[in-house]
């Protein structure tokens, strides 16, 4: 079984391999139709077959004269001129006459009649004519060798009868997705299945390369099965990508696999997630093996796979745009590795503010999520909050700053809200949510750090929603766009076998929590004190989901008897469901941004038809105050 060989950093590690495999196999050339080349790099220089354009042309509208006859019109000296004998008509791109050398614009003509036309000032001599070879003298070089085709350079190339180019052929890459698990995603998964995506989410990222994906099928964790398929891929491709089995468990045969074939030269890199990268070659192609995990592989993708496709098929290595944002929160970091932290980004009046997502190797949707990635050097354990760090975007900069940024509590009508901005708005505008809980929702605003805040924050001695909350915590003006009362209670399984009916009876169940600081653990702490109930008799207090719809799907799963969540949650699962109270689910949001467009966005998707017949499609809520605003002045209320 292979063992790690090092734990050197990205960019050493990155620039070996590439010195030791630069020239293992050049990339070949072929002659492709002009008509084919976009995006190709030639790998000659292609010169022009004839000359643009090809003749004398006119470059205008008007007639075509000897400049001689012209030289002394001016205003108090009107020149007539016979058709035939002293000018021609023309239109732009008529070939000019021998006898001709100058064109003068229609604008520029007196008046026409009987064939007599009248100057009133003089022709320079092949004024608004396009001479042979303006633009591209036949056996001129038009593109240089190394050269990324452009549609500009297509167009260059055809007006000088440039038929065939040669560039460098395709740069293939196989991908091998491995494990005795994993399934087409075409079939029923059982329990135990993994249904195989990586080597889609490859696809898409080496097109981007401008490389061609080559996928091969599944292989189950056998040494020979893997074996061959990687010997068929280098045989077929110029690189081979093996998808798990790169790290050291009992099944893990990439390294031994790459070197029996040919060579591992670095096995181990000092970044996370992704360190059990393998970087090898055979057969004089290289072979990166990468781990199974989707945000592993990906981070090996973009900072090891693309460098070294941009290099072998003679690409400059572009990075992405970066820009400079405040941290919302403090990141921890390994001092052994350089770590890649996922971000969502929001433009908060003018500052953006970078607020980090899921930080699991095998968390697919924290790359969906995520607007760009903060790379934390090794040998640093971390960065503050409030600190100004560089982020590496992944997504355009008008997309984020024409998107909405909420943190607070979580429920399935912002699912709703966002969904409805982005139709409204042809993708324009949409709504980017962090489910923190109320608590920490109220917080963010508070530090400026998002748009909206939703939150059902119960007080216990008004026994009323949110407004106390927002008095206590924030020092501004603020305003409540009601949204809607929702109905929360207990959540159980379908036809309740435990006859579970009131709080007193969690006490005998599993049970699953929501964590601390969001609205719904305040309302069930304040449930377990009303009725003398200790948390310690609860199976599960300790247990934490961060979403209602999480809470939901682990009682379908028969990993908790029972949970507390909205109705419309245990609706989507085909849950039972107790009620206890009606709570009042609100956006935060500063005074001073009740006039930006953002809110009358958000108002008016609130206020519409369809937002509310989907909400109240989906049961458990109530829209009677939905849309209106409640002020709170801080001076005044304080």
């Amino acid at each position: 079984m292979g063992r790690y060989l090092t734990n050197i950093p990205l960019e050493e590690g990155l620039n070996r391999y590439l010195q030791e495999i630069k020239y293992l196999n050049p990339l070949k050339s072929e002659y492709i139709d002009i008509d084919k080349c976009l995006n190709k790099v030639t790998s000659s220089a292609v010169y022009a077959n004839l000359s643009s354009p090809f003749y004398n042309c006119s470059a205008m509208d008007g007639v075509a004269v000897k400049s001689s006859s012209t030289f002394m019109a001016n205003e108090q000296n009107i020149v007539s001129l016979k058709d035939q004998e002293d000018y021609i008509e023309v239109d732009t791109g008529d070939p000019i006459p021998k006898e001709f050398d100058a064109v003068i614009m229609v604008e520029d003509l007196l008046e026409k009649e009987n064939g007599i036309i009248k100057i009133y000032k003089p022709a320079i001599p092949w004024q608004h004519i396009r001479c042979l070879g303006e633009d591209i003298v036949e056996s001129e070089m038009i593109v240089p060798s190394f050269h990324k085709i452009r549609p500009q350079d297509i167009g260059a190339m055809i007006s000088a009868k440039v038929e065939k180019v040669k560039v460098f052929k395709d740069f293939k890459v196989g991908i091998i997705p491995t494990g005795t698990e994993l399934i087409d995603r075409h079939k029923v998964p059982k329990i135990g299945d993994i249904i195989e995506f990586n080597s889609k989410l490859f696809e898409g990222l080496l097109i981007g390369y401008e490389a061609v994906p080559v996928i091969y099928p599944i292989v189950e964790d056998n040494y020979e099965k893997i074996k061959e398929s990687v010997l068929n891929a280098i045989n077929e491709c110029d690189m081979v990508l093996i998808n798990a089995g790169s790290s050291q468990g009992r099944e893990d045969y990439t390294h031994d696999i790459i070197d029996e074939i040919g060579a591992v030269l670095i096995h181990g890199l000092a970044i996370k997630p992704g360190k059990p990268a393998i970087l090898g070659h055979g057969q004089n192609k290289p072979i990166i093996g990468i781990p199974g995990y989707p945000v592993s592989a990906w981070v090996v993708l973009e900072n090891i796979v693309k460098p070294i496709i941009n290099e072998l098929t003679y690409k400059e290595n572009k990075k992405n745009q970066s820009i400079e944002a405040t941290l919302s929160k403090r990141v921890m970091s390994s001092l052994k590795y350089e770590e890649f932290v996922r971000v969502k980004i929001g433009n908060i009046n003018g500052n953006y503010i970078a607020t980090p997502v899921k930080r699991g190797a095998g968390t697919v949707t924290s790359l969906v999520n995520a607007d760009g990635v903060i790379k934390i050097s090794q040998n640093i354990e971390g960065i503050d909050e409030g600190s100004k760090v560089e982020v590496e975007l992944l997504n355009d900069l008008y997309g984020i700053d024409k998107t909405i940024v909420s943190i607070g509590s979580h429920d399935l009508v912002m699912d709703l809200i966002n969904d409805e901005l982005t139709k409204s708005s042809f993708g324009k505008v949409k709504l980017s949510s962090t489910h923190v809980g109320s608590f920490q929702g109220i917080l963010s605003m508070k530090k400026g750090e998002c748009h909206i805040s939703p939150i059902h924050l119960f007080d216990v001695e008004s026994e009323t929603y949110n407004e106390a909350y927002i008095k206590k915590y924030i020092e501004e003006d603020m305003a409540l766009i009601k949204l809607v009362k929702r109905t929360q209670g207990i959540i159980v399984k379908k036809g309740n076998p435990l006859n579970i009916k009131s709080i007193y009876d969690l006490v005998d169940c599993r049970f699953i929590n929501r964590q601390n600081g969001s609205g719904t653990r305040i309302l069930f702490d304040y449930l377990l004190q009303k009725e003398n109930i200790k948390k310690s008799k609860i199976n599960g207090y300790e247990r934490e989901e961060f979403t209602h719809m999480s809470i939901a799907k682990a009682i379908q799963n028969d990993d908790a008897d029972c949970g507390i969540g909205v109705y419309s949650a245990a609706k989507v699962f085909d849950l039972d469901f107790i009620p206890i109270c009606e709570e009042e689910y609100d956006l935060l949001i500063k005074i001073k941004d009740l006039e930006a467009d953002f809110t009358k966005d958000l108002l008016k998707i609130i206020n519409g038809k369809i937002f509310k017949d989907k909400v109240n499609k989906l049961g458990g809520y109530n829209l009677e105050d939905s849309g209106n605003i409640m002020i709170y002045n801080y001076n005044i209320e304080n």
